[in-house]
């Protein structure tokens, strides 16, 4: 059954199928999804304003609608994405994306050829993360900017070496994202995270000292959620987190900026 795909950016829709919830994304539309769509949405929203009348490159794009948030401000934007049914749905739901399959450690793009690229929730997902950065200080024109988010790997994986998440390969702190970055020839012009904001620390609270923790359970225990629960779960938004520098360490996502010289 196909189903509409609302397209934050612009407010219309397309029927199209909806890509499958499979841990290694997340996607718009599914009430049990909101908080990590949400917490993924603010980045896009923060730095929109970044990408405005210039070429932008997402990489790793997903399900698209990140792309097509930007694409209402930008020149242009390009997704790239290595998953053969993510174009075939970025390209069937969002027209304004120019959708390219491809790999991200050998970026399809000619060197200096776009203003901006963006990676959010994905580099922890890659092999080689220093070949990815390098090949986008390659295809960034001098004074370019790359904007990038990451689970911060303290909060996201507490005391382990190896991510829980079974699609994240390694994951960073502050610390290790700023290395990776100046290894691969970029200045880190921001560094700051992902907080949770009054209305979010409340329900912490009220769910036994961590949200994620009692969503995590319930997804685990592959039981109906209680109503109160998927409840304030569905009314999460935006403005419920907030974006700062301050106690990077405790942050849950890192969110970069970082300029080719």
């Amino acid at each position: 059954m196909s189903e509409a795909v609302f397209s934050p950016a612009n407010g219309e829709s397309a029927a199209v199928d909806p890509l499958p919830l499979t841990g290694e994304r997340t996607v718009p539309g599914v009430a049990e999804e909101n908080y990590w769509f949400r917490r993924h949405e603010i980045v896009y929203a923060r730095l929109l304003e970044r990408c405005a009348g210039r070429t932008v490159l997402e990489a790793g794009s997903g399900e698209g609608y990140g792309a097509n948030m930007i694409a209402g401000v930008a020149t242009r934007v390009i997704g790239l994405d290595y998953d053969v049914s993510a174009v075939e749905h970025v390209r069937a739901a969002y027209p304004r994306v120019e959708m390219i399959q491809g790999n991200l450690a050998e970026l399809p793009f000619d060197d200096e050829s776009v203003d901006v690229v963006v990676n959010f929730q994905v580099i922890e997902h890659l092999w080689d993360q220093a070949q990815f950065l390098r090949e986008c200080s390659r295809v960034l024109r001098p004074g370019g900017e790359l904007l990038i988010s990451t689970p911060n790997r303290i909060t996201f994986s507490p005391g382990r070496d190896t991510p829980l998440n079974p699609f994240h390969t390694r994951e960073l702190n502050a610390a290790e994202l700023s290395e990776l970055l100046v290894g691969a020839g970029f200045r880190v012009e921001v560094m700051t995270g992902v907080h949770h904001g009054p209305a979010l620390a409340e329900l912490d609270v009220k769910w036994g000292g961590s949200l994620i923790d009692a969503q995590i359970q319930r997804a685990l225990a592959g039981e109906p959620w209680p109503a109160e629960l998927a409840a304030d779960v569905a009314a999460v938004r935006i403005d419920d987190f907030e974006l700062t520098a301050e106690d990077i360490d405790a942050s849950l996502d890192l969110v970069a900026v970082a300029v080719k010289p």
